[in-house]
């Protein structure tokens, strides 16, 4: 290793990946020739990578940024670390240094407690900043190297994050600022415009939404308390902290979402919805959802993701196996009657309903959908939006579909018999109709509508199939492993009469994953098919116990079953399963 003193040039670059035999000779005055007709405002590393040369090293066939940061800091024998947003503590990192003295020094802090700062750094060979930050902080210095493109991006970010807040926050705190920020925003109401002196929040929500998109997250949660305000994310089914905010200052971001959300600002005593439609980094629109409750504190605000590329998936992308695909395929597939999918909130349940009507949406057939609210907008579909303001609910909605010729219709949610009874009766005139309701498993679709009112001889004369459902997390496909399986778990899950496997795959956690283990979910699925057998069983006083015991005897695999499926297959954990879905 030769060691390194001052900044980085491409000519040391080159010269380093060939004597670790990652570059070839060719390969090195190849790029030299042609690096030296690029900009050089960029770090060198960063202008390699942009060539994606093919490395002479088999463990990396492609020398991109993360390849060669990886091996820039084991050249340099410093750790490495691949920056995660949500791991840091954006308020307490940018009080360290100014942005002007990070930028000008090419780093960017990352922790800091009683005894140590950490930051990191794109240039190992300078370090002259070290001591004067070290009496300034009062602390031990510790570097650690990362991607020089991500460096200047969170460089940017998290400071101009801070100062919008700081900003904001100081806006809000003086004299009279609520009474004339309320009456402001209620204008900016009417008006649809920012004032300038609120692109501090206008900055601080732009952040928002693209963090979110990059973060893979489903919503965002602004929670406001008495000292502080939350920001959290879901992400893969699971809440992650990422930013406390003032509360003067999550109230104003609040605003500025309703106002993007079309939704009533003065407004604070009752719930409210709204729709945003923009777009993320890649440039595909991306609808959100908006959903405000006033509470103790002020209102909270949840912002629904959703994403086309994730509501409209094939059969296998969505984890249905193939003998489910065909046996879903053959439900879906007929002229007329009722298809219901449950699940409780967040199982999944729209995405395989709009996944399956973009499947049977061809130019010959009418599908109509009523919705409360309307999820995403496809072209495919004639798309009806509830409005209880003007009487239009969902029992009247279906009245006015089926006015509309349809061949097949769509309603969102059936929450009472009114709904229930005017969906089958559509069923009964010759239309295929889908819907979702709430219910632990397939079977107990049946009891749960006899329990609303629905006759019996109408469940029997329309019930096609019922799909239940989870979403469990998968596995990260990156960090991948196998390990001994745990007794205890296998036997919780699969019972002792099933041999348990000596080895499952498993994930301790790496960088893509956030050390988590899990990137992505995936369906589990219960489907049961109305055979001629289960319909005669279909009585007002039947149980669901006796129900689900015809359908397993007539080859309907459980949740559970579909988990451990999955699990074998390499693509969840029992620990997850365990955790989703209902016992058999």
């Amino acid at each position: 290793m030769t060691k390194l003193a001052g900044k980085i040039t491409v000519d040391w670059l080159c010269d380093q990946l060939c004597r670790d035999h990652y570059l070839s000779p060719e390969q090195a005055t190849q790029a030299r020739l042609r690096l030296s007709r690029t900009s050089s405002a960029e770090h060198p590393l960063t202008r390699l990578a942009a060539l994606k040369l093919a490395a002479q090293e088999p463990a990396q066939p492609i020398l991109d940024a993360e390849a060669l940061s990886q091996w820039l800091a084991q050249h340099c024998q410093l750790p490495y670390r691949r920056i995660d947003p949500l791991q840091i503590d954006i308020p307490t990192i940018t009080g360290l240094c100014s942005y002007a003295y990070a930028a000008r020094s090419k780093i960017l802090p990352l922790e800091s407690n009683s005894h140590s700062a950490t930051f990191a750094v794109c240039e190992p060979g300078v370090c002259d900043w070290e001591p004067e930050l070290s009496r300034i902080t009062g602390k031990e210095i510790r570097r650690v190297l990362a991607n020089p493109a991500d460096i200047d991006r969170y460089l940017i970010e998290f400071y101009a994050l801070a100062r919008s807040i700081k900003a904001s926050d100081r806006e809000q705190r003086e004299p009279n600022s609520q009474l004339q920020n309320l009456e402001q925003l209620t204008d900016l109401g009417r008006t649809g415009n920012l004032e300038a002196n609120d692109q501090h929040v206008v900055g601080i929500v732009d952040w928002l939404l693209q963090y979110a998109f990059d973060q893979r997250a489903s919503d965002i949660h602004l929670e406001p308390r008495r000292e502080t305000g939350n920001v959290r994310f879901r992400i893969d089914g699971v809440m992650h902290q990422v930013y406390q905010m003032p509360p003067k200052v999550v109230t104003a971001v609040t605003s500025r979402l309703k106002i993007l959300g079309r939704m009533d600002l003065a407004e604070k005593r009752r719930p409210q919805d709204g729709r945003i439609k923009t777009r993320n980094p890649d440039g595909q629109e991306i609808e959100l959802r908006l959903s405000s409750m006033p509470t103790a504190f002020g209102e909270k605000l949840v912002l629904r993701i959703f994403d086309p590329a994730t509501l409209l998936q094939d059969y296998a992308d969505l984890g249905l196996d193939d003998t489910q695909q065909q046996t879903w395929q053959r439900i879906t597939t007929q002229a007329h009657g009722i298809v219901l999918v449950t699940g409780p909130t967040g199982s999944g349940k729209t995405t395989s309903l709009y996944s399956t009507l973009r499947r049977l949406a061809r130019p010959e057939v009418n599908v109509c959908t009523i919705e409360d609210p309307i999820e995403l907008i496809e072209p495919r579909f004639n798309q009806l939006q509830v409005n209880d303001a003007l009487g239009l609910d969902f029992p009247s909605g279906i009245r006015t579909l089926l006015r509309q010729d349809p061949d097949i219709i769509m309603v969102g949610e059936i929450r009472d018999v009114q709904t229930a009874e005017i969906a089958i009766q559509a069923a009964l005139t010759g239309h295929l109709v889908l819907s979702t309701l709430h219910t632990n498993d397939a079977p107990s679709a049946v009891t749960r509508l006899l329990e609303l009112g629905v006759p019996a001889y109408l469940l029997r004369a329309t019930l096609l199939g019922v799909l239940a459902q989870r979403l469990v997390r998968k596995l990260c496909t990156h960090c991948l492993t196998d390990c001994a399986t745990d007794q205890d778990e296998w036997i919780a899950l699969a019972g002792p009469k099933r041999p348990r496997p000596r080895h499952i795959c498993a994930a301790p956690g790496c960088l893509e994953c956030r050390a988590t283990g899990f990137l992505g979910r995936l369906g589990l699925y219960e489907l049961l098919e109305i055979t001629p057998q289960f319909r005669s069983r279909i009585e007002p006083a039947v149980d669901t116990a006796s129900l689900r015991q015809l359908a397993q005897q007539q080859g309907m695999r459980s949740m559970r079953e579909s988990g451990i499926r999955k699990i074998l297959a390499g693509l969840t954990h029992p620990r997850e399963v365990l955790r989703i879905t209902p016992g058999d």
